[in-house]
């Protein structure tokens, strides 16, 4: 059974959202089966950000935390793949 991305919060078109999803999505599996840090998830994902869709990108990937961040119109994204949170920006 594959977990699927639930978006909670978004200003990025859905064409956008689509492509940072699908790249998102093979990053987060170690942690649903225990084999990877979210740090570790967050620097990977930051990485890809960067190289696919330009710097600076920002990443938080975890199970509680809470935020308030200032990011780049179009770009911040917050959604859940299984129990994980992940919370992504874009800053000038």
């Amino acid at each position: 059974m594959s977990t699927t991305t639930i978006v909670k919060a978004t200003d990025m078109s859905q064409e956008l959202q689509d492509k940072i999803i699908n790249l998102i999505e093979p990053l987060i599996v170690p942690l649903t089966k225990g084999g990877s840090l979210e740090r570790d998830v967050s620097h990977e994902i930051k990485i890809k950000l960067d190289q696919e869709f330009e710097p600076t990108w920002h990443v938080i990937v975890g199970k509680n935390f809470g935020s308030f961040v200032t990011h780049e119109q179009g770009h911040f994204l917050y959604c859940y793949h299984g129990p994980w949170a992940v919370l992504l920006f874009k800053t000038a």
